[in-house]
């Protein structure tokens, strides 16, 4: 499947289907580009990894679609539902002074806003969530005193407590330990089950091809999306890397008349 139809009708989806289509996106920081000319769309209920090489623009696409940084071109139609975003934990601050219920609890801020006070119910649920996860007992436990791999679990928890459809992990396995993963990998398995969009950035290829169906590979430009047999080929991952090489941290700004992938279907 082609980079630039995705998983659109052309694909054989019908358009009540589709939950997030991206129209010729184009995503730059300060116009410098960082992900060019993508177009296609991430059906409801699909399970799909995001890889590529190191500076492919894969944050900056997820933080897109999160509604957290503006297309430069092009648009993003998104479905109705919630999107939750599970940011990298490196670019997370652990030192202010909050405790693990407390984190959970913002899941509901969503759907509570500012001026709705919790109600017993909502707490119940983050207690839920926290137990869930592996952390029971942990409701006081200052967000510091966590290892990296209960912290991710943390992030786990308020997750489940925001419920939304479509959720996107920015390296949800990354410095974790193995038991830990495959503990987090089960609960995005029960996600895509329960019929929800998930979209994970992830680097481990061999996870990718035996755990989710579809993939996207980027490389600032859509190599391919689809069937992640047929986007993870030989071929598409030696053309990631020689786009990769040849990148010009340099380069002027993003030209908006440049004619991408999109523009020469």
């Amino acid at each position: 499947m082609s980079a630039q139809t995705g998983h659109g009708p052309a694909g054989g989806a019908a358009a009540g289907d589709n939950v997030i289509e991206l129209r010729d996106l184009t995503v730059a920081h300060g116009r410098r580009p960082a992900v060019h000319h993508v177009s296609g769309t991430f059906r409801r209920g699909s399970l799909t990894a995001l890889v590529g090489p190191n500076g492919a623009g894969k944050t900056s696409l997820l933080r897109a679609i999160a509604g957290l940084h503006a297309p430069e071109e092009g648009a993003i139609r998104r479905g109705a539902g919630r999107i939750a975003l599970l940011p990298q934990m490196t670019s997370l601050d652990r030192a202010f002074p909050i405790s693990c219920l407390d984190v959970v609890m913002l899941g509901h801020w969503s759907r509570l806003g500012a001026l709705r006070g919790a109600a017993v119910t909502d707490r119940t649920a983050a207690r839920e969530a926290l137990l869930a996860v592996g952390l029971g007992g942990f409701e006081r436990r200052p967000v510091g005193s966590l290892s990296a791999g209960q912290f991710q679990r943390l992030l786990f928890a308020r997750l489940l407590v925001e419920d939304a459809p479509v959720i996107l992990l920015d390296e949800p396995f990354n410095a974790v330990d193995a038991r830990t993963a495959a503990d987090l990998l089960r609960l995005v398995q029960s996600w895509h089950g329960e019929g929800r969009t998930v979209l994970a950035v992830l680097h481990d290829l061999d996870l990718v091809r035996r755990e989710f169906p579809d993939c996207l590979l980027l490389a600032r430009e859509p190599i391919a999306w689809g069937p992640t047999a047929e986007v993870l080929s030989p071929a598409n991952r030696l053309r990631a890397r020689m786009m990769a090489e040849g990148w010009d941290e340099d380069a002027g700004n993003c030209d908006p008349r440049r004619s991408g992938p999109a523009a020469a279907a």
